[in-house]
């Protein structure tokens, strides 16, 4: 089977059809394209939507995921996460194995197209002028045939005429046998150039055209190889990341495998647990006698007896303790708002922080140290004074982070029962006012909730409680405020940030209560009420005459 015998009349017909064989691989290409777009897609909505459920970093969010049906929720959205990894790659491969390959391909392809039927239509030409040639020696040939036929006619007629003379005679004769000469010349050049027409349209039907057909088909036929073997290979990039998306699979499933209820149970014990004992039982009050009620050593049930306890018996709470700051709502530093457990945790966890933070300030200036060595050594490097401002930064940074420290370690030990505990009164103040400092209560009864669970209903006598403070300000309270040892000059300005600080103004004349104890901190205080202490470096200090003379901190 041939195209060049088959269908050797058939050029417009194959030249139509090879066309409609390139919109064919062109409409493929476009189609694996917009595949290739739909996998972006799909690999970037997958990425978005695991990242979207990410936990956020140092939220609430994040803790939660501490427990296992989190933890695999978690793996889950990591395994989609690669899911869609393996989608970018099914559309790179397609692009670099099947889009970009065959477009080559078809740009090649159109160029043979091409070649192959400019050879065709030069044939063609070519027979064609052979066909007007052989056309118009025929012709030339009948009309010298005609002529001649004409000129022995008139010869004829002359000869037999009796008139005509002789000379005339002889004219028409030689025109005649002139115009018979001319016939055998036309016929003559007829013959030969039918002769060479036959032979040109032989080798045309019988050669140069299935010649050209044959190649116009073997194109075609590797057009149709093509574009099934990019078939395969479309088959084949689904087909090799299987594997891997089957192991994306797995993953999830043995992330599922892996919760654990009993545990994510025991962490809520862990997360929620008060550490209160429950309230022991509450003995009968004869109102016939006067008994006085008593109260479980945990039970946190307010009482009228216990009213009083609460009052500050009109003391004025204008003064505030320098290292606590009041903000309403605000949790307190020693965390007493919560229950002993989760106190415990809290406190943990800051002394944790705490120690890392010293850490980081203790490596940073061992580097300033290593590094201004390196300067006294080798002057040219830098100037090792430069470095001494900064070193003092670290240095006060360091203590101030110890004596925090030290804070915090204190409470914990307090709440671990390594030190002396507060009374069990203050306790329960402690248990049930902390963390509502600067709220103002009615005189109607309200029900509150202490902090292992129980309810007491206060009454009207609340209403002589305007301020609820912490029992740490209970210990400072009664205390008279120190007396004035002397003055200072504040040489810089000073932002008091931290808690239990204060900002001072360069120039700022204030008054001195405790002097530097070898911390690099000074106490100092602002009117009447406003106290906090600075860097010793900061300020220059007047002792009165009974500090056994002046010091000058600079």
């Amino acid at each position: 089977m041939s195209w060049g015998t088959e269908l050797w009349d058939q050029f417009d017909n194959l030249e139509k059809h090879t066309q409609w064989g390139i919109d064919i691989l062109e409409k493929y290409i476009k189609f694996v394209k917009e595949r290739t777009d739909i996998e972006l897609s799909y690999a970037k909505q997958l990425r978005n939507l695991s990242k979207k459920y990410q936990p956020k970093k140092n939220s609430k969010e994040e803790e939660e995921y501490k427990y296992t049906a989190c933890k695999a929720f978690l793996s889950t959205l990591n395994e989609m996460n690669d899911y869609a990894g393996q989608h970018e790659v099914i559309s790179e491969n397609m692009t670099s194995q099947i889009t970009v390959d065959l477009m080559r391909y078809v740009q090649e392809l159109k160029q043979e197209r091409k070649s192959n039927f400019h050879d065709g239509r030069k044939a063609q030409q070519h027979i064609e002028t052979c066909w007007k040639q052989l056309e118009s020696s025929k012709r030339r040939f009948e009309r010298d045939c005609k002529e001649a036929d004409r000129a022995q006619q008139y010869f004829e007629k002359m000869d037999a005429d009796i008139n005509v003379t002789k000379a005339d005679v002889e004219k028409a004769r030689q025109q005649a046998q002139l115009r018979h000469q001319m016939a055998e010349d036309s016929k003559a050049e007829y013959s030969s150039i039918l002769q060479r027409f036959n032979q040109e349209q032989w080798e045309y039907y019988h050669t140069h055209i299935p010649n050209i057909f044959q190649k116009i088909q073997e194109m075609e036929e590797r057009r149709i190889v093509r574009i099934g073997e990019s078939m395969k290979t479309y088959a084949e990039v689904d087909r090799q990341v299987i594997p891997i998306i089957g192991k994306c699979l797995d993953g999830i499933v043995k992330a599922a495998e892996s919760i654990d209820q009993k545990n994510d149970s025991q962490l809520v014990v862990e997360a929620y647990k008060s550490g209160f004992e429950p309230p022991g039982d509450i003995e009968f009050e004869d109102y016939t006698q006067p008994m006085k009620r008593t109260v479980s050593e945990n039970s946190l049930s307010s009482s009228k007896e216990g009213k009083p306890e609460l009052k500050f018996g009109g003391k004025s709470r204008g003064k505030l303790w320098p290292f606590i700051k009041k903000n309403k709502g605000a949790t307190p530093e020693d965390f007493s708002n919560l229950p002993p457990e989760q106190r415990r945790k809290k406190l943990q966890q800051k002394v944790d922080d705490l120690n890392k933070e010293i850490q980081k300030e203790t490596d940073q200036r061992d580097a300033i140290t290593k590094m201004k060595d390196v300067y006294l050594k080798n002057p040219q490097m830098g100037d090792p004074a430069s470095l001494d401002h900064k070193l003092a930064e670290v240095t006060q940074n360091i203590e101030r982070l110890r004596l925090e420290t030290q804070k915090f370690e204190a409470w914990l030990a307090e709440v671990e029962g390594r030190l002396p505990a507060r009374s069990e009164q203050a306790r329960r103040q402690s248990g049930m006012y902390d963390g509502q400092t600067h709220q103002t209560v009615t005189n109607c009864a309200q029900d509150r909730e202490s902090p292992d669970g129980s309810y007491t209903e206060e009454q009207s006598q609340e209403s002589e409680l305007k301020v609820l403070a912490t029992d740490f300000d209970d210990e400072f309270d009664d205390e008279e405020p120190l007396p004035a040892i002397g003055t200072c000059k504040a040489l810089y300005t000073f932002e008091g940030q931290n808690e239990g600080t204060i900002s001072v103004v360069e120039g700022e004349m204030l008054s001195v209560i405790e002097e530097d104890k070898g911390d690099g901190w000074t106490r100092i205080r602002r009117n009447e009420d406003e106290e906090g202490y600075v860097p010793t470096s900061y300020v220059e200090v007047y002792l009165d005459k009974n500090a056994k003379g002046a010091k000058t901190y600079i």
